[in-house]
């Protein structure tokens, strides 16, 4: 669970390599690609520029290098050469990748085109939920406090918290514990220590939280069908804090509230 400066340093070479693939991504137009072909493309920067190993293929037998959740789609959406992104859709590209044995593990959703308000207020929020998240993480705080971070502010704003999935410890292996869930009681759960690595990911539905999966076993979706949005990082625990492993260039982490 507790990993070592070098490995830290490790993960944190994944991780920026990783934050590259999502750079690239951002200067791609994705309406009107199938999710196929933008997996086919992460893959190629993965393997050929990259040199590093897409994660996420062949892990639990799944065949693609990343999940394309779209619109009502919560997480695990499963590429495909008939699914065209349009104007307005909302999409979640979650993707991993390792490099020297280590991996990181990250996610972004992209608006596509013109996208309605109440979908981009959906989303803005929860890139915002992530961060309050990652703020609550310093060593000697709770698991239940970077939880019930991420849980007021979706509330607040009128959104459910996705309670079937959770963050995740990471490094050699793409599961490891502890698990980080999204909701919880501050000052409860385990005490976080310097070296701890896992996902902070929250999924937020703009109608109930209740969520079920589809025949192909994988893709899970929203019961009401409404839209949801999700974000991720990978993080490290620090003596003093936090560092944030698949940080974004374009990104500016958020004081401390």
């Amino acid at each position: 669970m507790i990993k070592s400066p070098d490995e830290v340093a490790l993960m944190a070479e994944s991780g920026r390599l990783l934050a590259s693939v999502f750079t690239h991504l951002d200067s791609e137009t994705l309406a009107g690609r199938t999710t196929m072909a933008i997996n086919d493309l992460v893959e190629e920067m993965i393997v050929d520029r990259l040199g590093a190993r897409p994660a996420s293929k062949g892990q639990y037998g799944y065949g693609f290098v990343l999940n394309c959740s779209r619109n009502e789609v919560v997480c695990h959406g499963v590429p495909s050469t008939q699914e065209v992104l349009r104007d307005g859709d909302i999409v979640n590209l979650d993707i991993t990748l390792e490099k020297n044995g280590y991996i990181a593990d990250s996610s972004k959703t992209y608006l596509v085109g013109e996208v309605a308000p109440a979908a981009r207020r959906l989303v803005r929020t929860t890139y915002e939920a992530m961060w309050k998240g990652i703020q609550a993480v310093r060593p000697g705080a709770r698991l239940g406090d970077i939880g019930h971070a991420i849980e007021r502010h979706a509330k607040r704003a009128g959104y459910s918290i996705v309670r079937d999935y959770c963050g995740h410890g990471i490094g050699r292996e793409m599961h490891e514990e502890p698990q980080i869930l999204h909701f919880g009681k501050p000052g409860t759960g385990l005490t976080l220590k310097e070296g701890m690595v896992f996902t902070i990911e929250p999924m937020l539905n703009q109608g109930r939280r209740l969520v079920r999966t589809q025949d192909d076993g994988w893709t899970v979706v929203t019961l009401d069908g409404k839209l949801s949005a999700q974000f991720e990082h990978t993080v490290a625990v620090t003596r003093s804090g936090v560092r944030v492993l698949t940080l974004r260039p374009e990104e500016t982490p958020p004081p401390r509230t």
